[in-house]
Order: structure tokens, then C-alpha cells, then sequence
């Protein structure tokens, strides 16, 4: 397995500690004015979703994580469990409500993600940047509230709550940003 020196830590990396993967999600490299530089970084544990803050002194080095991002596609929701189908392979993945997380706000059928394998079953997934989802059920806007700041919250087909300004009404479709879960704009209906 491939290990990274100090020099190789990045935001974004993928590392194996006691056994489990982590993501390398912050990195600062500090030189005191005295004695040896150093590198802190802030590492999010992929099964468990917790964070782990560790300081590591220059020529140190982490082993890499066997970790495997692959495409799929969402099949459908049977209680608490997702299943996902590999688009290369067709192999079917299945993933628990706690590994999906906030993300079955935006999950439509047949929609293509990414799932992160780790030593051949999947841990988690990560949706598109954007999604478009359709609104379901929302209160009437009051007539003369034309302002952008007015807000109000509306039901999306997954049956999540988004808040989106107060022109959207039923049937309109609307793109949220999967990574903040904002609103981003009313797409045109053709």
C-alpha cells in the first residue's frame, strides 16, 4: 500500500489510521520561529463521520486508504435502507439512513452520484454538485411580497423542506446546491 510523506498532505487526501479511512479535510503547515515545522491537519473519519485533529512533524508519513469512488445510479428507499446500482458493473450497493445522511433530501430516482467504496463495500456517497427537484406543496406567496429577501419553506419531491423566495410556487422546479442545501434558482419549464 502507498504511504504519503508530510510534503504529499493536501486537503482532499485519503489516509488509513488504527485501521479505519479518514479524508483530510484541513492542512496547515506551521514553521515556528524556533525548533521544526509542522503540519496540523483535521482528518474526517469516513465510517463514523467524526473528526480527528492531528499534528504530524515533517518527514512523517500515512499510509494511504484503500478507498474507491465509482459511479452509480439510485435505485430506490426500502425503510432505512438506499440501493445504489454500479453503473460500470451493475452491482448493487445498499446504504444505511446514517451512511447517507442529510443527502436523501436530494435523492430522485435513477439520479447519478458517486459512493465511496472501502475495501469493496460502500461507506458513503457524495450527490451531485446541484440537483433539480420538483416542488410539491408550498404556501401561496402574499400578493406584493416581490422582495428577494422573503423566504418561505416548500415541500420537494423527496419530501424534504427547502427555503426558497416567496415567488415559487407548486409544480415550478427548483435547483439546490447539494454540498449547502440552499436554494439556487427557478429552472425554466419547457
Amino acid at each position: 500500500m502507498a504511504t504519503y510523506k508530510t510534503n504529499d498532505f493536501r486537503k482532499g487526501l485519503r489516509v488509513e489510521i488504527n485501521g479505519e479511512p479518514y479524508m483530510m479535510i484541513e492542512m496547515n503547515f506551521v514553521k515556528p520561529g524556533k525548533g521544526n515545522a509542522f503540519y496540523k491537519c483535521k482528518l474526517r473519519n469516513l465510517l463514523r463521520n467524526t473528526i480527528l485533529d492531528r499534528t504530524y512533524k515533517g518527514g512523517d508519513s500515512l499510509e494511504s486508504a484503500d478507498v474507491e469512488e465509482v459511479g452509480c445510479q439510485y435505485l430506490y428507499k426500502q425503510g432505512d435502507t438506499f440501493f445504489f446500482m454500479n453503473n460500470d458493473d451493475y452491482d448493487q450497493y445498499e446504504l444505511s439512513a446514517e451512511q447517507v445522511g442529510d443527502y436523501w433530501k436530494y435523492l430522485t430516482e435513477g439520479m447519478k452520484c458517486q459512493t465511496v467504496l472501502w475495501n469493496e463495500n460502500p461507506i458513503t456517497l457524495t450527490p451531485p454538485n446541484h440537483v433539480e427537484l420538483k416542488v410539491e406543496y408550498c404556501e401561496p406567496g402574499a400578493k406584493g411580497d416581490t422582495a428577494t429577501s422573503v423566504t418561505k419553506p416548500v415541500t420537494v419531491e423527496t419530501g424534504a423542506e427547502i427555503l426558497c423566495p416567496a415567488f415559487i410556487e407548486m409544480g415550478n422546479i427548483i435547483k439546490v446546491d447539494t454540498r449547502t442545501g440552499d436554494y439556487v434558482e427557478r429552472v425554466n419549464q419547457k
